[in-house]
């Protein structure tokens, strides 16, 4: 089986030391499932101190990534045949589930990371396809690059040890998830839903569909599609 390959532009290589803490990517590289090769940005920058960055033209705050060091460290990478290559800056489209679902099926993601105030805007021009993780700014592309290597490796054959629990997570339908429940039936005078406990299937599946509608319409009603916002009558208050 062919590994998956992630490489992976960044000025930080260290701060991907962290995947080798994370369970499911750790199994996912024990397993040769995938392979993440980091592209140190400062061994492609130019002359004796390795320069990546400059003043922006027209002036400005901070310091703008130069376009020949990104160049030269992504022409350097091997392209595989279904290849994608993702640049992770908060002007991208926000990440969703179904995004990471599309690109499971390819063989190689490639993640730029940008860095300081912003990059030369030429840089746009390597990229398929812009990341946002959600509308607020990081220091970095390396925290938003961590997410997108978790969440796409869950998806991968393997990965998981309980591969039908992908099935039922939250955001791989419009719907939030249920609620859950574990022992003791009582904690503290809060007890599980008796529904759980009546052994009855047909009526969990129909309270689980209930507390799903629910809890999308209180807490991310944006999610819904109209007419299930619509149609669905409940007290805000339950």
């Amino acid at each position: 089986m062919t590994s998956f390959n992630f490489d992976v532009i960044t000025l930080f290589p260290k701060a991907f030391e962290l995947i080798n803490n994370l369970g499911v990517i750790t199994r996912a590289l024990d397993k040769n499932l995938i392979d993440v090769n980091l592209h140190n940005l400062r061994e492609y920058g130019e002359g004796s101190y390795r320069q990546v960055d400059d003043k922006p033209y027209g002036g400005g705050a901070g310091m703008v990534l130069k376009p020949e060091p990104i160049y030269k460290a992504y022409e350097s990478i091997r392209k595989l045949p279904k290849s994608k290559t993702l640049l992770m800056t908060p002007q991208g489209k926000v990440l969703k589930q179904k995004d990471l679902a599309r690109w499971s099926t390819l063989d190689q993601i490639i993640i730029i990371c940008g860095q300081y105030e912003g990059f030369d805007e030429r840089i746009r021009c390597l990229a398929d396809e812009e990341i946002s993780i959600g509308d607020y700014v990081l220091s970095g592309g390396e925290i938003p690059a961590i997410s997108i290597i978790n969440g796409l490796t869950r998806l991968l054959p393997g990965t998981l040890g309980d591969p039908d629990s992908l099935i039922y997570e939250s955001h791989n339908s419009p719907l939030l998830e249920y609620p859950q429940y574990t022992r003791p039936q009582v904690f503290r005078n809060m007890k599980v839903p008796d529904v759980l406990t009546n052994g009855n299937h047909r009526d969990i599946e129909l309270w689980r569909k209930e507390q799903q509608l629910k809890r999308t319409y209180k807490r991310r009603r944006d999610l819904m599609r109209g007419d299930e916002s619509n149609k669905f009558d409940f007290d805000e208050n339950d």
